[in-house]
């Protein structure tokens, strides 16, 4: 269970969800035992257990082994449940786990969100589903437990899609940030101040305003990690070649996250990019 799976959990709690959770992670499932959780030994158990089951994981291949393997959610055999992933995942993933669950009576929604850590733990993520209308419609009270906003997006695959879009527009956003920034920085100009004009006009941005303070700080734990968004943008690449789409920038924003995860940055937030900038341009950007 993650920065995000843990809080998420929190909220479902906190709306008076009865909650079943496992997870490799022991410290993190003993806090939800004490706010009322209780643990299942695997997850086919959670699934017997349960009528819906949120997933939230890291990759196209973790998602396959919880969902599918042999002592995944599949072998529960608990037909007519749901099963909620929000993990951000190629939709062709996404697609094809749903139609296997399908054949056994078990429904799919793919619903990954926007946001981070703060988010999470603030319930202010929003989700953006794919799947049966009818099934989102269900879970709709789950979506307002841990988020601000829930959008239906069409069938299976279309949150995955989307995600990947919103992740594309995000990391060339925040590369576009890092550069302007450390210009200013080098022109003499002070980062908060310069920090402050942009946020006033066409280039403000949510990315600016969330890792803006994160740099000035120097405050590069990771609410979502280089690594991760690195894969994010892995797999938008993938969907770029399948529709023989040109997409320079995302391509350019890629091979800028691969330089900072072989500087050591991958496991630091992904704003951690600046640092690449401030290293070529002899300058740091602090408050």
């Amino acid at each position: 269970m993650g920065t995000m799976g843990a809080p998420m959990a929190k909220n479902l709690l906190k709306a008076n969800f009865e909650l079943v959770v496992f997870s490799r992670a022991a410290e993190k499932v003993a806090k939800l035992t004490e706010l009322g959780a209780t643990t299942a030994p695997s997850v086919a158990d959670v699934a017997r257990q349960c009528e819906v089951v949120l997933t939230m994981l890291p990759a196209d291949q973790a998602v396959k082994d919880v969902i599918l393997s042999a002592d995944g959610i599949v072998s529960s055999g608990a037909r007519g449940l749901i099963v909620i992933d929000s993990s951000t995942i190629s939709a062709v993933t996404s697609k094809s786990i749903a139609e296997e669950l399908a054949k056994l009576g078990i429904d799919m929604l793919d619903a990954p969100v926007t946001g981070s850590e703060p988010q999470a733990v603030e319930g202010s993520l929003t989700f953006i589903v794919g799947g049966k209308r009818e099934i989102y419609e269900r879970c709709k009270p789950l979506f307002e437990s841990m988020g601000k906003n829930s959008f239906y997006m069409g069938s299976h695959g279309a949150g995955s899609h989307t995600k990947l879009c919103n992740n594309t527009i995000s990391a060339i956003t925040l590369m576009a940030f890092a550069e302007g920034v450390v210009m200013a920085a080098k022109a003499g100009i002070k980062p908060e101040l310069f920090i402050e004009v942009i946020s006033q006009g066409g280039a403000r941005s949510g990315q600016i305003a969330n890792k803006g303070p994160k740099i000035l700080n120097r405050d590069f734990r990771a609410n979502f990690a280089t690594a991760l968004m690195y894969k994010d943008l892995g797999l938008a690449c993938d969907v770029a070649a399948e529709m023989s789409l040109p997409m320079p920038a995302l391509a350019v924003a890629r091979e800028m996250l691969k330089i900072a995860i072989a500087k050591g940055y991958g496991q630091q937030d992904v704003c951690s990019i600046v640092k690449c900038y401030e290293e070529w341009a002899q300058v740091e950007v602090h408050a």
